[in-house]
């Protein structure tokens, strides 16, 4: 009985000793993907800061309103039940320095509300005052925004065709400062910045801020300055009517019909000429439902275009793009899998911060993760600090403290998004179909407006907010029992994810129609 007692027992540690390994082995390989994902992000910076350092001035050419030559332009508005901004954003399109006879507008609306009306009488009123604008209404939505944009291409009468979503408020020079670049007749497309109208309405819409500026900097200003492919982000930004065309038109088979068509148009050697310096106007998310729901559809999209557009870029681009071009564009396309990895790792941290001990490996050769941490703060920093964009006063220690501060946020409550972005990720990549939802915005201008009882809120708490619960339960219990046990390897990190998921969850009841 005591050599059979013996002989199980040897077995259960050997057990939970190659358990220990394979849970090594999952959080470093996550890990790994993690740390090469930011470094490629670091080239990224070093081109951004290399081209600023070259040239420190940029200045636009903008089209005089008594040029001869100032094309023609249609500017669509696609939108579907947007109540709250659809007046708004036609005003401010309408409200274009640039002559009447030379634009038109075009308001794609599938809403299913009040919107309808709103828009027709909105349209109804910029006609009589001598626009040319049309409502075009939808009753099936059939390919959401894309089918919207395809099904409108033969009413466009311009070569050039501007695209903006119904929370955007472009600048009255948008036109002007955009279209001259089209005289070069490689440019496809002109994306511009976007801007934040409200980045200061809550912590929620502050960390959204501090993320979009390192996208809308960093990443794809250094793509552009570095000749590498970057992606039109669906609005605020112009076409060349035949690009569109050529490269395949609006396609509704992802969930994010902007990256696909742009990488398209791009691998067949047009070229986005990116104004960072032309900012637009946006509104951002200010409920945590909405936000998560375009987590979601960015991350799905993202993953859905990756089993659409790697063979593409490696296989079918041939000489078109060099090996750092595709390089970085396949980091692009699978940047979305990142919230799968480190979700991956969140989990395999739990068993493996018991097993070190008995592993008798130290836990500083994983310290190789800090390179992406450094990394990232390094970005961050730059984007929304040094920068500087627009800015002519150099920002005080209070901004750079707040900076930190924010930033020190940012990234548990990334980490408590992991799993949403997982499961949207894992979605794409599984080629599983579903609709496109679109984020709802409440006309938030920066003031401190309240969407209690609004429409568009979220009715019910879903599966996944009860497991963002569990997890943060079940980190909060890591950590003490980290504590409490000495195995302290993983503590910070479990603190962490507990925090985010914990936020997420909180914000994610906070923030439904009650």
């Amino acid at each position: 009985m005591f050599g059979l007692r013996s002989l199980i027992e040897a077995f259960e540690y050997q057990a939970f000793v190659d358990f220990g390994y394979l849970m090594l082995l999952i959080y470093f390989v996550a890990m790994s993907a993690v740390t090469i994902y930011c470094l490629l992000q670091f080239h990224l910076l070093y081109l951004y800061k290399r081209f600023h350092k070259e040239n420190p001035d940029i200045k636009y050419r903008q089209y005089s309103l008594q040029d001869d030559n100032i094309p023609f332009v249609t500017v669509q508005l696609p939108m579907y039940n947007e109540m709250y901004v659809a007046e708004r954003i036609i005003d401010y399109v309408a409200a274009q320095e640039y002559p009447k006879d030379k634009f038109e507008i075009h308001v794609l609306d599938d809403s299913t509300d009040e919107t309808v009306s709103i828009v027709a009488a909105k349209v109804k009123e910029l006609q009589e005052k001598g626009f040319n604008i049309q409502h075009v209404h939808r009753v099936n939505r059939q390919g959401y925004k894309a089918g919207a944009l395809q099904e409108a291409m033969p009413l466009a009468k311009g070569d050039y065709i501007a695209i903006f979503d119904a929370d955007f408020t472009p600048r009255p020079d948008f036109l002007r400062t955009t279209l001259p670049y089209f005289e070069d007749e490689k440019v496809g497309i002109v994306q511009t910045r976007w801007e934040h109208i409200n980045a200061d309405y809550s912590l929620l819409t502050k960390l959204q801020a501090l993320q979009l500026n390192v996208h809308f900097t960093v990443e794809q200003a250094g793509r552009s300055y570095g000749n590498l492919l970057l992606q039109f982000n669906g609005t605020a930004g112009v076409w060349r009517k035949k690009v569109i065309n050529e490269a395949g038109g609006w396609q509704s088979d992802t969930l994010t019909e902007d990256l696909d068509l742009s990488f398209r148009a791009q691998i067949m050697g047009y070229k986005i000429q990116y104004l960072e310096k032309l900012e637009s106007p946006a509104e951002l998310p200010v409920e945590m439902n909405g936000l998560k729901g375009q987590q979601f559809r960015w991350n799905k999209g993202g993953a859905q275009n990756a089993r659409k557009l790697l063979h593409l870029i490696w296989k079918e681009s041939g000489n078109k793009l060099n090996l750092m071009q595709k390089l970085h564009a396949t980091s692009q396309l699978l940047a979305y899998g990142v919230f799968l990895w480190v979700f991956i790792a969140a989990i395999s941290s739990v068993p493996l911060a018991f097993a070190f001990s008995e592993l008798g490996i130290s836990t500083h050769f994983l310290s190789f993760s800090v390179l992406g941490l450094f990394s990232v703060a390094g970005i961050s920093y730059t984007a929304n600090i040094t920068a500087a964009l627009n800015r002519t006063v150099p920002h005080t220690f209070w901004e750079k403290l707040r900076f930190f501060g924010l930033f020190l946020s940012a990234l548990p409550i990334s980490m408590g998004l992991s799993l949403y972005n997982a499961i949207a990720v894992i979605e794409g990549l599984r080629g599983k179909a579903s609709a496109f939802v679109r984020t709802p915005k409440y006309g938030i201008n920066g003031e401190k407006k309240t969407i209690a009882k609004a429409s568009y809120l979220a009715k019910k708490i879903s599966w996944v907010t009860v497991a963002e619960g569990i997890l943060s339960l079940v980190f909060t219990g890591a950590v003490i029992v980290g504590l409490v046990t000495g195995n302290t390897a993983f503590v910070l990190f479990h603190t962490m994810l507990a925090f985010g998921f914990g936020t997420i969850c909180f914000y994610s009841i906070k923030h439904l129609d009650a």
